[in-house]
């Protein structure tokens, strides 16, 4: 794998301070009357798509938010930026509950709140220009005062993400550009309103293999530039490994494993984190006689209707009756590292606040 950037090491920045702060969050959809909700749970069924998550991201830090697809990972960021409302818990940007606010409040906060979608074709507006479509936020927020200062800004964004000479892309029509430089002007318009906070929803998945990493390099250049927050939202775990300062395993909508992106991916801690690690494509393995085969297979669990204790315990070959009974906290496991397993338990039994769910557990099971 290419060398890692130069990040900002958020923990060492004097100005790293935590700009967003979820707080057990859960973001739960009813299924009304429909023919799927006949099918997968009955009339009145729930999707648990977020299930009492808590996370904290820092100002200049890539947060990389690593699973499968349905484990919840868009919700959660889609909740993030307020474009759907939270079940209960809360979400504390800048000391602001978003969950709490009115929509003309959370309206004038989304200059400051923007998303990458996955799919930079669909995302852009066949019809307009780019000068017109990287110039819309600065119109809707009200940022521009005349077209002179709008057509400036929007050359000056044009020319962070590499889409240069930029007066030359500014009359060209989406049709006309690569899917890579169509991702640019994606990136352009979400920076052109001056956000703190980006939620890159997997940005580069839809791209080809060729110029993912100059995206993923121009986001961590935007990042030092500008000091944004980056949540980035994939389900390739190698890339979280060379983009993200840190990584939080996402599963079946609860956080299973947190810390260090080098350490989560070099040394995890969960079995669904050495699932993915192991699934991971190996440039030094091509041939695939040396990958990992051994471990968790099977599907992931229904939202509607998710197993009891630890949600993975169906996939893993570790699993034990405590596992399959009780639902395992997030346990520190020391260097800013935590995991969602009773496996670790024992390691750290010693630490009084963990000890507690730990006898409580063990006790409700006759463990």
């Amino acid at each position: 794998m290419p060398t890692k950037p130069d990040l900002l090491d958020p923990a060492t920045d004097a100005d790293a301070t935590t700009l967003v702060r979820i707080r057990d969050l859960h973001v739960y959809f009813q299924l009304r009357g429909s023919a799927l909700a006949r099918l997968i749970g009955g009339r009145g069924a729930t999707v648990k798509a977020v299930d009492g998550v808590s996370l904290e991201l820092k100002r200049g830090e890539v947060l990389g938010l690593v699973g499968e697809s349905g484990s919840g990972k868009t919700t959660l960021g889609r909740a993030l930026l307020g474009l759907v409302r939270p079940t209960s818990g809360a979400i504390e940007y800048d000391g602001q509950d978003l969950g709490r606010l009115r929509e003309r409040r959370l309206r004038a906060l989304r200059r400051r709140l923007q998303m990458v979608f996955q799919d930079p074709h669909a995302a852009l507006n066949p019809a307009m220009d780019l000068l017109t479509a990287i110039g819309h936020p600065l119109r809707v927020h009200r940022l521009a005062t005349s077209r002179l200062e709008q057509r400036a800004r929007v050359v000056d964004a044009m020319e962070r993400v590499g889409l240069t000479p930029a007066p030359q892309f500014l009359t060209k029509l989406p049709g006309e550009l690569s899917g890579g430089q169509k991702q640019r002007a994606n990136i352009a318009r979400a920076i052109i309103s001056g956000p703190e906070l980006l939620v890159a929803d997997e940005p580069i998945s839809m791209l080809d293999v060729s110029i993912r990493l100059g995206i993923l390099n121009l986001l961590a250049s935007l990042r030092d530039d500008l000091h944004l927050a980056v949540l980035y939202i994939t389900h390739d775990i190698a890339s979280a490994r060379y983009f993200a300062d840190r990584t939080a395993v996402m599963y079946a909508g609860r956080i299973v494993e947190t810390g260090d992106s080098e350490a989560v991916t070099q040394r995890p801690a969960h079995p669904y984190t050495r699932l993915l690690v192991s699934s991971a494509p190996d440039p030094e393995h091509l041939a695939g006689t040396d990958r990992v085969t051994a471990g968790p297979r099977g599907e992931a669990p229904s939202l509607v209707t998710p197993p009891p204790g630890c949600r993975f315990h169906p996939r893993c070959p570790s699993a034990t009756q405590l596992c399959r009974t009780s639902s395992p906290p997030l346990l520190d496991l020391g260097g800013g590292r935590q995991a969602a397993c009773w496996g670790h338990a024992d390691d750290i039994a010693d630490r009084p606040h963990l000890d507690a769910a730990l006898v409580a557990a063990r006790t409700r099971t006759g463990g």
